[in-house]
């Protein structure tokens, strides 16, 4: 069963500001972002370290979060 969104998308553009993220101790920002597929949420892409075993691995970041329901309510309006 789908969740249905509790903002519409011009509430959303007018009122969410970038989400702080902290990935392995480095804080980052999601920005606010309105997906090709009709969903919005956050987006945040980079590039950090992450040791393991006493190797510095070089690592590309990519995530979104995704208001849930908010594609059908990009939809609605």
């Amino acid at each position: 069963m789908a969740k249905s969104c509790p903002i519409t998308r011009s509430e959303f553009r007018e009122n969410a500001k970038a989400i702080k993220v902290d990935i392995n101790g480095v804080p980052m920002m999601a920005e606010v972002k309105e997906f090709s597929t009709g969903s919005f949420g956050w987006y945040l892409s980079g590039k950090s370290v992450i040791e393991v075993d006493g190797k510095q691995l070089s690592v590309q970041i990519g995530m979104n979060l995704t208001v849930v329901g908010s594609k059908e309510s990009a939809k609605d309006e």
